[in-house]
């Protein structure tokens, strides 16, 4: 055995169990990248939904769980997703079995269910870490039998009393080329105002379809100096180029940008949904944003993501329901007709990041690691 295969060998082995959404991948890969830089070695644990935004996910292997959620009183349903979490939970202990991890992590979503009782089970060093001001249905179900909790913001609405005082605030990791931005400065130059339309990981229906109708409603005098960068649905990028044309709005479409840190650092105004990853990147950033929290979102968790911004003077928040093309569109004006509100914003939105997250995170996992030792 070489000097690098016997240092391998004895490096710490984590594996990171996700959810198939950006809003659980992202955190969980900034996380993976910190523990590499220490010596860790990575594994991740997901589903077939979570190949999408892994395709760069330093892990020296992947694992697929089966994992079902149900809907209460649907017993059919119920009993299918009780068979297919099973089925991951022993997939995950036999893979654990063989991998003998150090620690493992979940980040919420349906797969991290069974990494981590398969974890508890086996009695492997167990942690939680909650990305969103609400603890999570699949996290609260297990939040008091892990080793260690974590969440992003400083309130955690929905955990058990159990976990008062026991849960610790690190913020929520983002990627290392999102944490660079952090340094940057917000534009100085506003020849062409750029905006930024993000609709998640999985799109938004709403901002594809609302956004480009609310900005053809401002004054031609505006219109011409936008440059508008949008995140939308397939199915409806054909009919945004058209809105945006006939308004005569320059812009750029897809459905999903690679290169989201480069459009991010130089938005002067973001509008979006209120997911925790967006949350947080937004207040790494430093950029202001107009958002609109998803309303069926569990336990109304984008509501109170987005709150933390809007009361640290970040963000302007509009519900749902009240997001039609006229309501946006005036909010839209009034900020960008106010670059010094906008240069405001910035400073208010970078005050509540935690750029150090994943340091605090990887921090936790560590020390939760050698005093179970």
């Amino acid at each position: 055995m070489t000097v690098a295969d016997k240092k391998q060998k004895d490096s710490k082995l984590a594996v990171v169990a996700a959810g198939g959404t950006g809003g659980h991948m992202f955190p969980a890969e900034a996380l993976a990248r910190e523990l590499i830089d220490r010596g860790w070695r990575i594994v991740l644990a997901s589903d077939t939904r979570g190949a999408i935004y892994a395709e760069n996910f330093p892990a020296i292997e992947r694992l697929s769980l089966e994992a079902a959620t149900f809907k209460r009183g649907d017993i059919i349903g119920m009993i299918r997703a009780g068979i297919k979490i099973a089925t991951g939970v022993l997939q995950a202990r036999k893979a654990f079995a063989r991998l003998k991890p150090d620690a493992v992590i979940g980040f919420g979503g349906y797969p991290s269910y069974p990494a981590l009782i398969a974890a508890i089970t086996r009695s492997d060093t167990t942690l939680i870490h909650e990305q969103n001001s609400v603890l999570g249905r699949s996290n609260r179900e297990l939040v008091t039998r892990v080793d260690a909790v974590a969440c992003a913001f400083p309130t955690l609405k929905m955990a058990p009393e159990a976990l008062t005082g026991k849960v610790e605030v690190v913020g929520n990791p983002v990627r290392p080329d999102i944490r660079a931005l952090y340094d940057k400065p917000y534009p100085d130059s506003f020849k062409p105002i750029r905006i930024l339309v993000t609709g998640g990981s999985q799109g938004a229906k709403i901002l594809s379809e609302t956004v480009p109708q609310a900005l053809a409603l401002l004054p031609a005098s505006l219109r011409i100096s936008l440059s508008v960068e949008q995140q939308t649905r397939a199915e409806q990028v054909d009919q945004a180029k058209v809105i945006y044309a006939e308004a005569g709005i320059e812009s750029d479409i897809a459905p999903f940008f690679t290169n989201m840190a480069q459009r991010l650092e130089r938005a002067h105004l973001v509008i979006g949904r209120a997911g925790a990853s967006t949350c947080c990147e937004l207040a790494v950033a430093g950029k202001p944003s107009v958002l609109i929290p998803l309303k069926i979102a569990a336990d109304n968790h984008q509501f109170f993501n987005a709150e933390v911004l809007k009361e640290a003077g970040g963000a302007v928040v509009i519900n749902e329901d009240d997001a039609d093309a006229e309501t946006l569109a005036e909010a839209i004006k009034t900020l960008i007709d106010q670059p010094v509100r906008l240069k405001g914003m910035a400073v208010c939105a970078r005050s509540v990041a935690r750029a150090d997250a994943a340091k605090r995170l990887a921090d936790l996992v560590e020390r939760t690691v050698a005093k179970k030792v």
